[in-house]
């Protein structure tokens, strides 16, 4: 497959149709609080670090964010189990602050609707790694969504993240992808990303009644959302796995 992929620094005239690529993410996940204050920015300011495929025909069939950070620093160190947020507050801390990084993560890897399976979410992360690269950074590392943990929402994400096939790659598909790609799974984040609602919202955003207290599974969820209907309100706090690669200069 003849695929272009550059960075959205260089080709800014793809931020609209990069926003407007269809895709199949549930809705509810696009309410993370801190995800809603942060994302967007990043195509704003670290350009450098948006990646967007396009196809023979100039579609925009893919889209890779990442932001930079310093890891190397007193009070960081170790992966947080608070994944997916904490690297965003990071990384826009350093930026406001002008903290030099040392090490890029991973935010969202997204191939448009109906263009799964052919192959492009590995193309995207090999062009990740490329660019973390030519940026002089060694460090990349990803709190990876599992594609399939959400056929299994009410098991563990410690046993899962672990779980292999036979011949020793991880079980899950998106997992497997970056074990090939030279990643190695390292930790949980099990509080990667917290999504708060009231039951109104979560309704809407579901479809579902959410009226009885307690676990309510959600298509698209990785483990079950926490419904309180008595205070009005449900939380869901998603698991990551995180995956570090190391990244040659």
């Amino acid at each position: 497959m003849a695929l272009e992929i550059t960075t959205l620094a260089e080709r800014p005239g793809l931020q609209e149709p990069m926003w407007r690529m269809p895709d199949t993410w549930p809705e509810f996940m696009l309410h993370d609080p801190i995800g809603w204050a942060y994302f967007s920015r990043i195509a704003d300011e670290l350009p450098q670090h948006v990646l967007v495929a396009t196809d023979e025909a100039g579609d925009v069939v893919a889209r890779s964010f990442s932001v930079p950070f310093r890891f190397d620093t007193e009070g960081r160190r170790e992966l947080p189990a608070t994944g997916w947020d904490q690297v965003l507050l990071w990384a826009f801390d350093d930026l406001r602050h002008g903290t030099a990084p040392d090490t890029v993560s991973a935010i969202d890897i997204t191939v448009a609707a109906g263009r799964q399976g052919q192959g492009i979410s590995g193309m995207m992360l090999d062009a990740l790694r490329r660019n973390v690269r030519e940026r002089g950074l060694s460090g990349l590392v990803a709190p990876v969504r599992p594609s399939r943990k959400h056929t299994e929402s009410t098991g563990s994400i410690h046993e899962y993240a672990f779980r292999t096939r036979p011949d020793g790659l991880p079980h899950d598909p998106w997992l497997r992808v970056h074990v090939r790609a030279g990643g190695t799974v390292q930790s949980v984040a099990p509080a990667s990303m917290t999504i708060t609602g009231s039951l109104d919202q979560w309704r809407a955003w579901t479809g579902l009644p959410f009226d009885a207290e307690g676990p309510v599974e959600v298509p698209g969820a990785l483990v079950p959302v926490h419904c309180e209907p008595e205070r009005g309100y449900a939380v869901y706090v998603e698991p990551n796995v995180w995956v570090r690669h190391r990244v040659d200069r």
